[in-house]
């Protein structure tokens, strides 16, 4: 990773994420490149049947490492934050629970990924979802207006990840919270990995930080009561993020926490 400057990054993850955002609906890849149906791909990720059948075609590309729904209690009323908001697929999911009174912001730095995402709210009549395009290491969201920050296996990609937690600790209010899915390292990555950009950066692997790591940029941005749990259920589809890499050796999914005080 070292050999690439973070503009080289940035835009080798929006090339990357254009390119799904512009192919058929029928089939596409999971967080990396081997072919997979979206609703298997999800179902596997831990979304149940009807969230799969709740959303407007088009909004689940079948990208996650995990169900940030599952984590994050969302509330009635409460202004939701989806990091990397892709097709809209999690921000649909958040707008039903938080209902009229609420409202969810998606932000992703791909025009392509926000014109999908506000195409897919107009098809399934969802006003109080709003998409804006951006970097998550620079919302485009004042200050202390969040209630909840989700994020599903997007903060990995990004070069500047405590910056991140920087702008999300700025966003969130007072008692608000982060929950969100992500990968992490469990062992030292191969170099290989770590400076192969074009087929694992993008791809949700080399990009990932160990828990500790996480734990700690987390701490320096202000977040407490900080939980980061490695789910190792998640090698069973890790694995077939690059076949025969054994990338499921260094990574897992896991569930991250955090409250602003």
């Amino acid at each position: 990773m070292s050999q690439n400057t973070d503009d080289q990054i940035r835009q080798n993850v929006r090339s990357r994420y254009k390119e799904i955002a512009l192919k058929p609906l029928k089939m596409d890849s999971g967080c990396c490149e081997t072919p997979v149906n979206f609703a298997d791909v999800s179902a596997r990720l831990g979304y149940s049947n009807e969230e799969l059948t709740a959303v407007p075609e088009g909004a689940n590309l079948g990208l996650g490492c995990g169900n940030p729904q599952a984590i994050a209690s969302l509330q009635p009323g409460e202004v939701v934050l989806d990091l990397g908001s892709g097709g809209g697929f999690d921000c649909f999911l958040a707008a039903r629970q938080v209902g009229a009174a609420g409202r969810v912001i998606g932000v992703d730095m791909t025009p392509e990924m926000i014109s999908r995402a506000r195409n897919n709210a107009s098809k399934g009549g969802f006003a109080n979802a709003d998409f804006r395009l951006g970097e998550i290491e620079h919302l485009p969201v004042a200050d202390q207006t969040v209630d909840v920050i989700i994020s599903n296996c997007v903060i990995n990609l990004s070069p500047a990840k405590r910056q991140v937690f920087d702008e999300a600790f700025r966003v969130l209010k007072s008692g608000g919270r982060l929950a969100i899915s992500d990968v992490v390292t469990t062992a030292e990555l191969p170099e290989a990995i770590k400076n192969d950009m074009d087929a694992l950066y993008s791809g949700c692997i080399s990009g990932a930080s160990s828990v500790d790591e996480v734990k700690a940029m987390l701490a320096q941005s202000g977040f407490a009561d900080v939980v980061v749990e490695p789910k190792d259920e998640s090698k069973t589809f890790i694995k077939d993020w690059v076949p025969g890499a054994n990338v499921e050796n260094y990574i897992v999914s896991a569930v991250i926490k955090g409250n602003k005080p």
